[in-house]
């Protein structure tokens, strides 16, 4: 379990990182700081912030599923209900 809670407390910092880049880059480009932003070898323009809020969102989400499971809870899960007449 240690190795677990080890190998989630690595892809939490990875993720949280990754996060961090995303949310400077769609800050520089909203504010028009810059005209381009780069990302390890992605560059990224103005007509890219929608893609760019996409994954700052995909991002988010596997931080608080990772920080769920570190902290014991279970990851939230999407379930699907179907009414029926008796």
């Amino acid at each position: 379990m240690a190795r677990d809670r080890k190998e989630i407390k690595e892809r939490l910092d990875f993720w949280r990182s990754a996060l961090k880049s995303l949310r400077a880059a769609y800050l520089a480009l909203l504010d028009g700081q810059v005209k381009s932003y780069k990302i390890g070898n992605e560059e990224l323009t103005k007509l890219d912030l929608s893609t760019l809020q996409r994954r700052i969102e995909e991002a988010e989400k596997k931080v608080d599923e990772l920080e769920a499971l570190l902290n014991g809870n279970a990851a939230r899960r999407a379930y699907a209900v179907m009414p029926m007449d008796w």
